[in-house]
């Protein structure tokens, strides 16, 4: 299941300084949106939790074992080379059923890189460990993973660009026409977006009970 992505592209050009979410003085109406060559970062619906049972097949409340959940996703992004580089972490946090010995328990995870919001660039099966201490319930540990974009990729082609960009005067025809409205423009932005998305190397049994709980 994918993410829904905010289209981070200009909807107003007017003259004077530009903030990201700014509305415009001139009009009252635009709002300028900042577009950005790096991943977004996020954690596809229904894989940011995990659930093992015990006994393995059983999915009463009785038979949980242990639950652990991806949070605190956290990027930071290097965009000054000819490739764009996205280094994300997280932290894994596990509750198991009750207090025993000391026990470590290894889940699968994946890291994938989309492009246009399906396509499949890149995608590494991991793995992360949580040591349970003996009398604990609970225990944690985090993750790392990079990906790395080309820039040219990232980039929108310069007609797009302009495109986007001009400035639109209110009253003149192209002012009530929104450019993504051209689905040239919109395939444009689209190749040019990606994501960098993390979670849980699901079973198609554990994705139907993440989503149907």
């Amino acid at each position: 299941m994918k993410l829904r992505i905010a289209s981070l592209l200009v909807l107003g050009v007017l003259a004077g300084c530009r903030h990201t979410g700014d509305l415009t003085s001139d009009n009252g109406g635009g709002i300028y949106a900042v577009r950005s060559a790096c991943p977004v970062v996020g954690i596809p619906a229904g894989t940011g939790d995990i659930t093992l049972f015990d006994p393995q097949g059983s999915t009463d409340a009785a038979a949980i074992d242990v639950t652990a959940t991806i949070t605190n996703m956290r990027a930071t992004c290097n965009d000054a080379g000819s490739d764009i580089v996205s280094t994300a972490t997280y932290d894994v946090l596990a509750v198991r059923r009750s207090a025993g010995p000391a026990r470590q328990i290894v889940l699968p995870t994946f890291d994938v890189v989309l492009q246009g919001g399906s396509k499949v660039v890149a995608k590494r099966i991991g793995a992360v460990a949580l040591d349970f201490a003996a009398g604990s319930m609970r225990a944690q540990t985090s993750g790392q993973v990079v990906a790395r974009v080309s820039r040219a990729a990232a980039t929108l082609p310069e007609e797009t660009r302009r495109i986007l960009t001009k400035n639109r005067k209110p009253g003149e025809a192209d002012a009530a026409i929104d450019p993504l409205a051209d689905p040239a423009i919109r395939e444009a932005v689209a190749n040019a977006t990606f994501e960098q998305l993390v979670g849980f190397q699901l079973t198609q049994d554990q994705l139907r009970y993440n989503v149907t709980r």
